[in-house]
């Protein structure tokens, strides 16, 4: 995300998400899980991607309910059109979970109890207005048993024509 957004909904995680379970920055899921043996392939791939293509106009539609915790929608036909462009490139190695098209959001509570996260929906919801969401680039991370560790990021430098 871009710097205000990501600081926006990193504070939101601070504040609402289990410190237990908080184990990575506010961040949109493309994948879940690619191979570790094509990282230096994914790296090569995010590189001319972020290259050749203008950062993805993309909006945040809506807040809604996880049952135990409060995400919000994102809508970005632009960003969903990368993820496929990155999925056709693993096409055969993908995760069942990976092959199909992820639901964009970005999780600012989970792991709660229902009451606290219908709680935080209504209270995020009251002053909620869809709006433009800055997508600055693309990140990979390792997993690492609970913490997660950033394994590159690139951001978008292409220009929009």
């Amino acid at each position: 995300m871009g710097a205000a957004d990501q600081r926006h909904f990193n504070n939101l995680r601070a504040a609402h998400y289990p410190p237990e379970h908080n184990q990575l920055p506010a961040h949109i899921t493309l994948f879940h899980q690619l191979p570790p043996s094509c990282l230096d392939e994914l790296d090569r791939l995010l590189r001319r991607i972020a290259a050749d293509t203008p950062a993805p106009r993309a909006s945040l539609r809506e807040i809604y309910s996880l049952g135990g915790g409060v995400a919000f929608r994102i809508d970005s036909p632009d960003l969903l059109a990368i993820r496929e462009r990155i999925a056709d490139h693993f096409a055969g190695m993908l995760t069942l979970q990976d092959q199909g098209t992820p639901r964009l959001h970005i999780t600012v509570q989970n792991k709660v109890a229902p009451g606290a996260a219908r709680a935080l929906l209504a209270e995020l919801a009251a002053d909620f207005a869809p709006r433009a969401l800055a997508i600055a680039g693309l990140a990979a991370h390792h997993y690492l048993g609970g913490p997660w560790q950033q394994a590159f990021a690139r951001n978008f430098r292409g220009v929009r024509a």
